[in-house]
């Protein structure tokens, strides 16, 4: 099914709000086979509205509506789609009361302003919104064509696009073909080499299915995608491929099903009864952070010390100052004593450690911006190794994190 996004508001044209729903829509339809095929970011201006609504409809079956419903008089949304699909605004009481348990709930004192958004056109059937103030709007025209409108707020709108209008979308746009997917991770080798490897292979793919290729700093996610009326032989077909993509990568494999370096590598370390402790230092806690995400995690991951000064890393975790002083603080001797330190430190059976340069200033003489050293340690062993990881601050963080979780995690296959 074809779907059509319009993403309303001055402030995210102005570049004040970031327009994060569009991404997060499109990879919750794509499992169900639907398509994200057109999405524009407009202003708050009837006009636009009117405009972006046709050339929407032109491009696809349903077209999604985020932002302008607020309670103050720039947001125009519902009066412009209340124009556009006739009807009048009328006061609904049902609107009202979602709106006074919703402020019920938060504490907050209803005004007049919010009051108002119970207000909805009569050319429309009403999602209540159960996390927030403004209603969801479904219009549907003659030819079966849809629009939702739904809040710019993207915990609104995420959470109830996925717990009440995609599954009403999937119900009315019912289709007897069944989906399904599988999904390999695969670490330390580019997407090109990937693809080399599977030139062959992938050639010889039934036609109701495709793979894809969806790479991220440091890892690949290759998903494959079927469609068929047989679900039986989509199954089977799958699993056969699933499991020849695992064989063909075991050497780089990281996990067998769609899931993040984190994830993976606390699913190893329950299997193994293993426990981790990190000690970060240029990376500032995010690793910690990325594991942490992750309901119950608890289990296996015990804590961090983040030792971003070298008098962190001597008092607490045990390093050698001469080891600063000979090798400097990002270097494979430092990390790996930091790995060792905070393993000993907090009690665990492995340890993640990074030190580095994540710029834009601090590179020394044969150490550049974006160096980063990383040590694992092990029941068994430690280890350690220098990397170069291009880019600004944030991508050099994010990017070392992903190894260094990588790291571990193929360690403990």
């Amino acid at each position: 099914m074809k779907t059509a996004v319009i993403a309303i508001g001055d402030e995210l044209l102005l570049g004040q709000v970031i327009d994060t729903n569009s991404g997060a829509i499109a990879r919750m339809i794509d499992p169900a086979g639907w398509s994200l095929e057109w999405v524009k970011v407009i202003h708050d201006d009837a006009e636009a509205i009117t405009s972006a609504v046709d050339e929407a409809f032109r491009a696809a079956d349903v077209v999604l509506t985020t932002g302008g419903l607020g309670p103050t008089k720039d947001d125009i949304t519902k009066l412009t789609l209340c124009r556009y699909f006739g009807g009048e605004l009328r006061h609904d009481e049902t609107v009202l009361d979602n709106i006074k348990e919703v402020f019920a709930k938060r504490g907050i004192q209803l005004n007049p302003l919010t009051e108002a958004q119970a207000l909805v056109p009569t050319s429309c059937r009403v999602i209540q919104n159960r996390v927030g103030t403004a209603p969801i709007m479904w219009f549907e025209r003659t030819d079966g064509k849809v629009l939702v409108s739904m809040p710019g707020v993207p915990f609104e709108t995420l959470q109830m696009f996925q717990s009440e209008v995609f599954p009403q979308l999937l119900k009315k746009y019912h289709s007897d073909t069944h989906i399904s997917h599988r999904c390999v991770i695969v670490e330390g080798l580019t997407e090109s080499k990937v693809a080399m490897q599977l030139d062959e292979w992938e050639e010889a793919l039934p036609d109701f299915v495709h793979l894809a290729y969806l790479p991220k700093p440091g890892i690949i996610r290759l998903r494959l995608d079927g469609h068929n009326t047989d679900r039986a032989l989509l199954e089977s077909t799958l699993d056969r491929l699933h499991a020849q993509l695992c064989n063909r990568f075991a050497d780089h494999l990281l996990a067998d099903s769609d899931m993040t370096p984190e994830e993976s590598l606390l699913q190893r370390l329950r299997a193994k009864g293993l426990t981790v402790a990190t000690a970060e230092s240029c990376t500032g806690g995010n690793i910690a952070h990325r594991i942490t995400a992750i309901a119950g995690c608890s289990d296996c991951y015990f804590g961090s010390v983040v030792s971003y000064d070298n008098s962190v890393k001597t008092n607490l975790l045990n390093v050698d100052p001469a080891a600063i002083e000979t090798h400097g603080a990002v270097s494979e001797e430092v990390a790996s004593q930091m790995a060792e330190g905070v393993r000993k430190a907090i009690g665990t059976d492995c340890a993640i450690a990074t030190s580095g340069i994540a710029g834009p200033s601090g590179a020394t003489p044969g150490k550049p911006v974006g160096t980063v050293c990383i040590a694992i340690a092990t029941p068994e062993r430690t280890v350690a190794a220098t990397y170069h990881f291009p880019g600004t601050r944030d991508r050099v963080i994010d990017r070392a994190s992903t190894t260094a979780l990588t790291l571990l995690a193929m360690a403990l296959r």
